[in-house]
């Protein structure tokens, strides 16, 4: 066991405060969180932030804070597909960006970045320059280009960071006065090497990322790169913003029974390995090959993608599991009446049906469903599913005899990070004697809140007792491999129906247009954060983002994306509810000329868990140290703690199991 200091935190906090009935019991634990000194926390914009911005930095400190964010949790790879939208990576966010993959093509990296420095509170704009996508951020009066694809920014003489139109400038001189150079990539690429890129543009020589070569920090790039990209040669710079989606933020929730290990390393798997897709760094170590350069910027990880898994163990016998259902009809169990199987119906001449949620807060690759059925005399146990938050249902099986049962539910929640299972338990003897639920996920290592040689202050926290119902639909293009806005329920009008069929965009047919999308809670509403990316290409266009509590009798309009833009994205929330509010009506309505589009949307409503509070939570970290195990356990007792774990040298991490400790 490892040496550890606790410090206890002598008072539960609001945060951790329980929703349940004094002297119930919670269900579930909510925003589970351990981050180390190591790792700041990448929960969400907010928790980030806390982290990372602190008082008195200048405009320049905090958008580089986003920079080196994007920079250090992204590596330079293939788009792990979600198939969600048109050129879709999956990766659009830049929260699920870091915390689920970690790595990701430029054009994903971009919009991520351009999320936080706009959440920041500044203006941005975005440039395609020789086909590769740069953003400029504005402050003091100018703006000034930071692009974490590259892993590059350059200085002006006087100490700013140059803008697209400063290195336009500097290329164009340079270009002019040495003839043969434009336009001959394989001439650039000799003149890094020799004479040597500090002979060219000074502008140009002033990045603080380059190596002793002229190379950024990835090996992929570097001064000829940059060199190519601003010359103009094959087309001037112009502006055009990236697809980008936001809202996912990680959510770790606990219910008895339920444990999450996260680990540093993998067994191969990835979400784009079934449709064909490679990713690069699958099996590098941090500090090999491509992943060569990230140990000097703090990673401490074994290797970049993880694979973690998600058990489910349902105490069927505990009464206190009824609370963690989402609904549950005429069940009894065991202990209650001392009838045949651990969960049963109450009243057997009546069917007893209970649903159970699975939310990940990391992407599912596949998923095994195992339970013993008690079927008695021409009784049987029905399972179904749901991907759409139970607004339909497809029957996986009917146990019609007594007996383990296994199903396959790879195929259903592949890319998935919610599902819902129904059973039904009809008939005479009708019965659960055993439940699991076995998931492999995706999730970063870089992430992960890692341990280094010497002393680790761990924070534990839980709270706010939230979950949330997230809606981000496919077009009709992936309805085979993803869920669709009609699935979601979703009435679209005066749309047309050729781009929502190829391309999954809406786009009117005429002046207005408008869809609107049912959203219902577990739980009382706390808020709804919605927005989209999307086109208004003339002055007055816009999508009004609305919000109806009255069954849509009557619209709020929280906010609005405006133009003119050929594209750029909106995103609102809306915090005043009526008290006891679960079912809301989200609408994006167009106003245009012709030239609209919603290119990606997203919808997260959030509500406080009904049986959600604190409970005592167990963290085990694994590792070794010299070729021999250790492993530190330590049981947080209270919403917020903090601890230390010692390391006599540098450590081997293996992984991070968190489970209820009740």
């Amino acid at each position: 066991m490892a040496m550890r200091q606790i410090l206890p935190v002598l008072a539960v906090l609001a945060m951790g405060m329980s929703l349940a009935s004094a002297g119930e019991e919670p269900a579930v634990v909510s925003h589970v969180k351990v981050v180390s000194d190591k790792v700041e926390d990448l929960a969400g914009f907010e928790a980030w932030k806390k982290a990372v911005i602190k008082e008195g930095m200048t405009d320049e400190q905090k958008v580089l804070a986003a920079w080196e964010a994007t920079v250090r949790f992204r590596h330079h790879d293939s788009n792990p597909d979600e198939f969600l939208g048109l050129g879709d990576s999956g990766t659009l966010d830049a929260f699920k960006l870091f915390n689920v993959y970690g790595y990701c093509r430029g054009n994903a990296a971009q919009p991520a970045f351009q999320q936080l420095v706009r959440q920041l509170g500044y203006e941005t704009r975005a440039w395609t320059v020789n086909r590769w996508g740069v953003v400029e951020a504005k402050y003091g009066g100018a703006w000034h280009m930071f692009d974490p694809g590259t892993i590059s920014y350059f200085r002006n003489a006087d100490g700013s960071v140059a803008s697209v139109e400063d290195l336009c400038k500097a290329a164009a001189d340079w270009y002019a006065k040495n003839p043969g150079f434009l336009g001959n990539d394989a001439k650039i690429k000799e003149f890094q090497a020799k004479p040597g890129w500090k002979n060219g543009p000074a502008l140009f020589a002033s990045c603080p990322t380059y190596d002793d070569r002229g190379n950024f920090p990835l090996n992929y790039f570097g001064w000829f790169t940059a060199m190519i990209l601003y010359d103009g040669a094959n087309k001037t710079p112009f502006l055009y913003e990236e697809a980008s989606s936001q809202g996912y933020a990680l959510n770790i929730q606990l219910r008895k029974g339920e444990r999450l290990i996260r680990r540093w390393g993998n067994q191969g798997l990835h979400v784009t390995a079934s449709s064909g897709g490679q990713v690069e760094c699958l099996k590098l170590n941090s500090g090999q090959g491509a992943l060569y350069y990230t140990p000097k910027m703090g990673d401490l990880a074994n290797g970049r993608v993880g694979n973690g898994t998600l058990e489910y163990t349902v105490p069927l016998g505990d009464p206190g599991v009824l609370g963690a259902f989402l609904s549950a009809q005429n069940l009894a169990w065991k202990a209650q009446d001392h009838a045949p199987g651990a969960l049963h119906a109450k009243d057997p001449a009546q069917p007893a049906e209970f649903i159970l949620r699975m939310p990940s807060g990391y992407v599912y690759l596949t998923g095994e469903l195992t339970f013993e059925a008690l079927a008695g005399d021409g009784g049987a146990v029905t399972v179904a599913y749901s991907d759409n938050h139970g607004r339909s249902w497809k029957e996986l099986a009917k146990a019609a005899a007594s007996g383990p049962q296994k199903i396959d539910l790879t195929p259903l929640v592949l890319r998935r990070y919610d599902y819902r299972l129904k059973f039904t338990l009809s008939g005479k003897g009708a019965g659960l004697d055993a439940l699991k639920l076995t998931h492999d996920l995706q999730h970063s290592q870089r992430a992960l809140p890692a341990l280094g040689p010497g002393e680790n202050k761990i924070a534990f926290s839980a709270g706010p007792q939230e979950g949330t119902i997230g809606i981000e639909g496919a077009g009709l293009k992936f309805k085979d491999k993803q869920v669709t806005y009609e699935d979601y329920g979703a009435v679209l009008t005066g749309m047309k129906k050729d781009a929502m069929e190829q391309w999954g965009t809406w786009v009117p047919e005429g002046a207005s247009a408008d869809a609107t999308f049912p959203v219902e809670t577990p739980g009382d509403l706390t808020r709804i954060r919605f927005g989209c990316n999307y086109r208004a290409g003339q002055k007055g266009e816009r999508w009004d983002l609305q919000v109806s509590f009255d069954e849509g009798k009557t619209f709020k309009t929280v906010g609005s994306a405006e133009g003119p833009t050929r594209q750029s994205a909106a995103w609102v929330t809306c915090s005043e509810i009526p008290a006891g509010t679960r079912k809301a009506l989200v609408r994006f309505a167009g106003a245009g000329r012709g030239n609209l589009v919603i290119f990606r949307y997203r919808i997260d409503a959030d509500y406080a868990e009904p049986r959600g509070g604190f409970a005592p939570v167990k963290i085990t970290y694994a590792w070794e140290e010299g070729g021999q195990p250790k492993e530190d356990v330590h049981v947080a007792r209270a919403a917020e703690e903090t601890y230390a774990i010692a390391c006599g040298q540098k450590p081997v991490l293996k992984s991070i199991t968190l489970e209820r400790a009740d």
